[in-house]
């Protein structure tokens, strides 16, 4: 396993855990490189890059921007942003301004099955109302028993055939990539094996990525298998990406993996970190 997480979230998006809550728990399971990637915002950055300092973990701003490529929802993660350029956040603001109304849509159409009074619900698990998204109303249906756990509500529910689903537009491709350079950052292809897209698709996806500049694939994620991992790193290499790794950690019992440690990056890609002589650094320490 690997000592660091380049993907996580804190209460500032939709994680269970503050960002300062966050922290203290990756440094105290070993972790040595840590990212914060908060879905389209940056608020939790400050604080989370305090505590981690304080106890010894390199710290990296980032970012999950959400995008609609082809009708498709993707995200991607921007590593090493300067969260206050203004037009990261002038772009992250446009996409957060959807959101309220997005769940009052998913909340109504919940009632259309007898799930009644889910936004307000949603609101009780959501620190940063602008925030609010598919998580906290599932967080809520598992709290009020209508769901065992967040996977069996994402089964259900709020995705597309599903009750509570809501087709949104994200931002556009072209333009997370440019915010993310904009702000200095590296921009990588997040979890590319969650999308159910086949090789040519795949391959489009990834040639009209490196064309707007993005840089990295996240080659090992909390929710690949082995045979994603290996997958995707031939694709980094087929393509001179850099590889990355992260947990993509929402809260503990949620996902398949905790907070901290990643499987290790597949022989012959180029890790994101080479990017970051300070991450490189810290974990050649361990």
């Amino acid at each position: 396993m690997m000592a660091l997480d380049l993907h996580c979230h804190s209460t500032a998006s939709d994680g269970a855990l503050a960002p300062e809550v966050l922290m203290v728990r990756a440094a105290e399971r070993g972790c040595r490189v840590l990212a914060l990637t908060d879905h389209d915002c940056t608020q939790g950055i400050a604080v989370a890059r305090q505590v981690a300092q304080q106890h010894g973990l390199y710290f990296l701003a980032g970012v999950e921007i959400s995008v609609t490529w082809r009708k498709r929802t993707l995200h991607i993660v921007g590593l090493g942003i300067d969260e206050t350029h203004p037009e990261l956040q002038a772009g992250l603001l446009s996409i957060r301004q959807g959101r309220i109304e997005r769940a009052r849509q998913m909340a109504a159409d919940l009632e259309r099955v007898g799930i009644v009074g889910a936004f307000d619900g949603a609101k009780t698990h959501c620190a940063n109302l602008d925030m609010i998204g598919r998580t906290h109303i599932a967080r809520h249906l598992v709290a009020t028993g209508v769901c065992k756990d967040v996977a069996a509500v994402f089964r259900k529910y709020l995705v597309e055939g599903k009750p509570g689903y809501v087709k949104h537009e994200w931002a556009q491709l072209a333009d997370a990539v440019a915010w993310i350079r904009a702000a200095g950052g590296v921009a990588v292809l997040a979890h590319p094996g969650r999308y159910p897209i086949g090789k040519q698709l795949m391959t489009e996806l990834l040639q009209e990525f490196i064309s707007y500049g993005g840089e990295a694939l996240e080659v090992v994620s909390g929710s690949h298998s082995e045979d994603d991992n290996r997958l995707f790193a031939r694709y980094a290499r087929q393509y001179e990406l850099l590889a990355s790794a992260g947990s993509d950690f929402h809260g503990p019992g949620e996902g398949g993996r905790d907070i901290g440690w990643t499987q290790p990056l597949p022989a012959d890609v180029v890790s994101v970190c080479s990017r970051f002589a300070g991450a490189q650094a810290a974990l050649e320490a361990v």
